[in-house]
């Protein structure tokens, strides 16, 4: 029998008449995860400064991606639990979320939904006045469309999971064609390899996260990878992810195809990334995810914290 975590560690609850909507919101889309792609979106920042030859791409950018980077998560987030109201009522872990309980209405969530889509399409709108760049609002409906239809796919494939990660995957993308347009090559190859690290990564923690739900899952005919195909294969396919995202990693840091090679600050920080997701893969098992937390929350957080800082100071160093 699989063990799981408690409920309590991984569902808002119901919160008390006196803790603010706002609160009771941002720990609903679990707002502290944002640190998980925004790592990635800075590095493809500093990257990106220097192709232009800068070191910094100035303070407005900056605040621009920041702003880009939380709107749209939230937006998908939002969106994520407004859709998906039906099946987290049927799901024990899940069952207390305030979107399910009535803690949070369906008119608060999705005023707070068209709010996110209107601050990420103003924010993509500045990189226009500031950078005379238009690629970011022309791509800003397509990019919530695609965030928005991952919330769809697990009623239909087991490649949800992937497109998960591309959702994230598409930060380090879009701050490049954010800063570099028109002013350099719309894309890079040594992005490209930043934005696959980021969709195997997050495919794979995620293989690991959706363990806890199999039962669930083949109950409500969901068609995640561990309800499908069990999780011993959802366990090697999560490895074989993790595998391809230091690979990818790698060939961004010796920028295979065209870039700028990166020095030994980088490969420590690849080091340190290698010893923590063998460690995530160490502390899933195919009977028993009572650690799914501390691998899933924990250690992918300081993967992220890890892997920007030092690559944006090897970055800097050159």
């Amino acid at each position: 029998m699989i063990q799981t975590p408690t409920d309590s560690a991984t569902s808002p609850g119901t919160a008390p008449p006196s803790v603010p909507a706002l609160k009771v919101f941002l720990n609903l889309i679990k707002f502290s995860h944002s640190i998980f792609a925004l790592p990635f979106a800075l590095v493809a920042m500093f990257l990106a400064a220097r192709q232009t030859g800068q070191w910094f791409p100035g303070i407005g950018a900056f605040v621009l991606i920041i702003g880009c980077m939380v709107s749209a998560r939230t937006f998908a987030m939002t969106f994520n639990r407004i859709v998906d109201r039906k099946f987290d009522a049927h799901n024990p872990r899940t069952r207390n979320r305030p979107s399910v309980t009535g803690a949070l209405s369906v008119r608060w969530m999705t005023t707070a939904l068209v709010i996110s889509a209107a601050a990420f399409i103003a924010f993509t709108s500045g990189f226009w006045g500031l950078l005379h760049n238009p690629w970011p609002v022309m791509l800003a409906i397509p990019i919530l469309g695609f965030i928005a239809f991952y919330s769809y796919t697990k009623r239909f494939t087991w490649l949800c999971h992937f497109v998960i990660g591309a959702s994230l995957g598409l930060a380090p993308l879009s701050t490049w064609v954010a800063l570099v347009p028109p002013r350099g090559p719309l894309i890079s190859i040594q992005i490209i390899w930043l934005a696959l690290a980021v969709t195997t990564w997050t495919a794979g923690f995620d293989l690991l996260y959706a363990m806890q739900d199999i039962d669930i899952d083949r109950r409500d005919r969901l068609y995640s990878m561990p309800a499908q195909f069990g999780p011993r294969v959802t366990l090697i396919v999560s490895r074989l992810c993790h595998g391809c995202t230091l690979l990818a990693l790698a060939a961004f840091g010796m920028a295979l195809g065209g870039g700028l090679v990166l020095g030994p600050v980088y490969w420590i920080g690849w080091i340190t990334v290698t010893i923590l997701l063998a460690t995530e893969q160490a502390l899933v098992k195919a009977d028993d995810i009572s650690r799914i937390n501390l691998a899933f929350m924990t250690i992918n957080g300081i993967v992220g914290l890890v892997f920007g800082v030092l690559s944006i100071a090897a970055i800097l160093w050159i």
